[in-house]
């Protein structure tokens, strides 16, 4: 016998609230038993990669995971790499480094020290592009980044500065697209175990952990750049996050987001003027 249309809905509208009441237990044993607190990512892209580790596990349920991992730390590492907003590549969109020696580097040729945050940093990829930029305008001496992310495993991959050597050819393409001022191959030796980066690219780099979700201000930076990190988030972890950003920065302070991102809608909204109308740099006014 066929079900009613009714009673299909509604048996519809159960499971997806038993879901959404298992994925909250599942977050809440996270934070209580590691500390970690994804209670504000969005929704959609949440349940994605929690279902993704339930799959990774072998696993039929949301509560079964759960379980395990309240009991096994290593399942929780894999949890976290499923979690952390690991997307990223060198030079990745090429016109906002571009931008950035063009709207930002002018600026920081006054100073004489610049603090830089890396916010999200991820495996590095962006603290590289950064660094090499930095060193091609002169400045990378005179320049202390700050490598922040909340998973230590792609922090571990930072600081060994070894990458896929099949990207390169694109790595290069968005180099040379971005301003680059040599030969892309100069700042790597290509080996078995991938394209290895210049130790000296991370002498004034200090990588470390840092969770957006819950520490607060560490330091005052003339740039911050989180870029493709906020979408992740809820409204108010967004907004949360903007003030953290907001008290780190000085008058005069740059703030880079990703292409999707805004401070449109930020309490902070009238505090900033974009340098550039669509480069998502942003320099604190107020």
């Amino acid at each position: 016998m066929a079900v009613p249309l009714e009673e299909s809905r509604a048996l519809a509208n159960e499971e997806r609230d038993l879901e959404q009441i298992e994925i909250a237990l599942l977050l809440e044993a996270v934070y209580r038993r590691y500390g970690f607190d994804f209670r504000n990512y969005a929704e959609a892209s949440l349940k994605r990669r929690v279902w993704r580790r339930v799959h990774g596990e072998n696993l039929r349920t949301v509560s079964g995971l759960t379980e395990r991992l309240l009991h096994d730390p290593a399942v929780m590492e894999r949890l976290l790499l499923d979690l952390s907003i690991n997307v990223t590549a060198m030079f990745r969109d090429p016109e906002f480094y571009a931008a950035l020696r063009e709207l930002v580097v002018p600026q920081l040729r006054t100073y004489p020290f610049t603090r830089l945050w890396n916010a999200g940093c991820a495996s590095g990829e962006e603290t590289y592009s950064l660094a090499i930029l930095l060193e091609e305008e002169g400045l990378y001496e005179r320049t202390r980044i700050y490598a922040t992310d909340i998973n230590a495993a792609v922090l571990e991959r930072a600081r060994a500065g070894v990458f896929p050597l099949d990207r390169m050819k694109q790595y290069t393409h968005n180099y040379i697209r971005s301003g680059g001022t040599r030969a892309f191959s100069e700042y790597y030796v290509a080996g078995y175990d991938g394209a290895r980066f210049r130790r000296s690219l991370l002498d004034n780099v200090v990588l470390s952990q840092h969770n957006l979700v819950q520490d607060s201000a560490f330091n005052e930076f003339n740039v911050i750049v989180c870029r493709n990190v906020m979408i992740y988030f809820d409204k108010a972890l967004q907004d949360r996050v903007h003030r953290l950003f907001y008290e780190s920065l000085p008058p005069f302070g740059v703030l880079a987001l990703g292409q999707k991102e805004s401070i449109s809608f930020s309490p902070f909204a009238d505090r900033y003027e974009e340098l550039r109308p669509g480069t998502r740099i942003f320099r604190k006014i107020g």
